[in-house]
Order: structure tokens, then sequence, then C-alpha cells
């Protein structure tokens, strides 16, 4: 079955074609330091051909949620360090997306004085908060052209710590309505500056952030996550045409630069537009189209065989089934992700899936 084959990304080299979706799991500690149980998480599911870690925010104003970790200052570098070592303790290998929260968020949840975002534009909605209580998203501050600078050389920095730390690779989150996704979206970009207006300008961000990262750490090192319509957390592409547009200038710009990958989340992965930013992409090829339902072992086996992906990132089912890949192989029954402890603090519905029995 050619979805348990061997797949060259870039620098990365993945044993199969099964890859963990990035998933926001909230557990570390009040510091955004990643802790112990998240080392045993991740590590526990060294089986997959790669590992996307949970998005991970590269500066304090962009933190989305209580318990997302950073990878701001030392002590959460070291904290990742513990997490990288144990995944290739256990044979496996991981990259780390790196996700600027942009507006999905509010100052209490930062601790900063503002929130940042394309335009200012709030969210229509409330977030939770540490201790349980809900709060609406704040307006954010719409950056100037310098500031975008700023946030690029945090992303740039992010990665290296990234790497220094001994991850494979890192992810641009691009997707699910945080701040690259809302560079792209008329709905949540209104500038009118080089950055706004028209497809092209709206994915020039982007592409300048994916330059300045594969420059500094190796384009064989980094992949990039997009989601397009996926219209979620007001970053609305309705549009067909401006979503075609849009995605190509974006996809068409980052193509020269030899990115390990491209991952694609979307309802319809045989999609004439997926299948077009693919070919415009010309390299490897990660679709995820676990929306409504989990993620199965035939349509994973379908998307990669029908070739229209070189592999397939899996989100709940790699949550319920730290062993995935050999319950698949097997062709053995699944766990089932309890989705109450989704968004829990602590090992229940985290470390506590069983594995298969001897």
């Amino acid at each position: 079955m050619k979805l348990f084959t061997p797949l060259t990304a870039g620098d990365l080299e993945l044993p199969n074609r099964v890859v963990m979706a990035p998933m926001t799991r909230l557990r570390a500690d009040e510091n955004g330091v990643p802790t112990e149980l998240i080392a045993e998480h991740y590590a526990q599911r060294a089986g997959m051909g790669l590992i996307v870690s949970e998005g991970v925010f590269p500066s304090a104003e962009t933190r989305a949620y209580p318990g997302q970790p950073g990878i701001v200052t030392d002590e959460q570098q070291e904290g990742w360090r513990r997490v990288a070592s144990a995944v290739h303790e256990a044979g496996g290998r991981i990259v780390m997306q790196l996700m600027n929260g942009g507006r999905v968020t509010t100052t209490a949840i930062t601790g900063t004085p503002r929130i940042v975002a394309p335009s200012a534009i709030a969210i229509d909605g409330e977030t939770r908060l540490a201790d349980g209580s809900k709060a609406p998203y704040g307006l954010p501050h719409a950056l100037t052209t310098d500031e975008l600078a700023t946030v690029k050389a945090e992303f740039v920095d992010a990665a290296r710590r990234a790497i220094d730390a001994g991850f494979d690779g890192v992810e641009l989150h691009a997707a699910n309505g945080y701040l690259l996704h809302e560079f792209l979206s008329p709905a949540s970009n209104v500038r009118t500056d080089a950055y706004g207006g028209s497809p092209a300008a709206r994915a020039a961000f982007v592409i300048e952030v994916a330059q300045a990262v594969a420059a500094s750490v190796g384009a064989g090192r980094v992949g990039i996550r997009i989601s397009p319509s996926h219209n979620i957390q007001d970053v609305l592409e309705t549009d067909a045409d401006d979503v075609r547009a849009t995605y190509t200038a974006l996809v068409s710009g980052i193509a020269p630069l030899g990115l390990a990958y491209l991952s694609v989340l979307h309802a319809s992965p045989a999609d004439e537009l997926v299948q077009s930013l693919r070919a415009a992409f010309g390299g490897v090829f990660v679709v995820n189209s676990g929306f409504s339902e989990m993620t199965s072992r035939d349509e994973a086996h379908a998307l990669v065989s029908d070739d229209l992906a070189d592999a397939v990132a899996v989100g709940r089912a790699a949550i319920a089934n730290p062993d995935l890949v050999d319950r698949w192989r097997g062709a053995h029954p699944e766990n089932t992700p309890d989705q109450a402890t989704i968004y829990a603090s602590g090992a229940e519905g985290y470390t506590d899936y069983p594995r298969l029995s001897a």
C-alpha cells in the first residue's frame, strides 16, 4: 500500500505518508513552556511519517489561547528541546508549526497592550480565558508597513529557535483564520498599501515570510499550510474567482523557493482548485480532508493511491490512536477520540489512549 511507503519532502525523509496534523491542545504551562506531558504525547505518536506540532506563538502579543506554547523565550526553547529529543529517541520526525494568532485573541490572554492584524477589524464573538470565563475578541491594531518587518523577523527568530531546539523543520500556519490567513482574505484585509487590495497584494506578505524563513533555516526544512475557502473565524473567502486568484498568486510566489511541502486543508481534495494549486506548487503535496468525519484508513489510502496527494494529514484519528500507522497497516480497530478532553489540560484524552495489545 503506497500510504506506507517512504517519501522525501525537502530535507525530510518520511518512513510513511501519514502525517499528524497540527492540532491545538493547550497543555503548556502558564508561561507557554511545553511540559513533559507534551513530550510524552508526541513521542507516543512517533510512528507517524511526520508529526506537525500544535501552533506555537512566535511573540507574546500573538498568543491565541491560554495553555498554548510559545517559542519566544529560552525557557520555551528548552521545553521544546525535550519534546524533539523524546520524538527522535522514539524514532520519529517532527516539525514545529509557527502560528501568529493575529486577531484571534484578546489582551487578557496575551498580557500585552495590543493585538495585531492586517486591518483594524475585530472578530464578532468571544474567546475563552484561562479561568474559564469568556471575553470578546479584541479590536486589533492594524500593522503598519514598518511593523511588518518586525512580524517577519519574529517568524524567522522562531524558526531558528525551533531548529536549534532539534526540530526537523517548521511549518508556517497560513490557514484557519490566523494572521497570515488574515492577510489573504478581503474580509480581514482592507489595506490600501502594497499588502492589500488585489489578490496578489494580499498574498505578498505571506510570500515574504516564507522567503525569509526559508533563507534563514533552509527551504527544505520549511512547509506551509493553507485552507482556501475554509471560512472560519471571520476570515471569509466566498468569491470563487478571488480565491483562485489569491491562492494562485500565493502558491506561484512560493513555488520557486523549493519548500519541503505544501499542506492544504480542504473538504474536497479532488476539487479542481486544490489540484491546480498542487500543480502550481510542483512539490510534495499534503492534504487534510477531515472536517465533519474523522479521516479513515480507506480515505487516506485512496487519496495517495489515486494521486490526489503525496501524503495525508490526519487529526482526530492521530489523537485517539498513538499507534495509528500500525493500526492502519494491519487494518486493526481504532480508538474513538474523546472530544470533551481535546482542549483540556491534563493527561486524560491526551496520553492515555490505549495502544494495540501485544
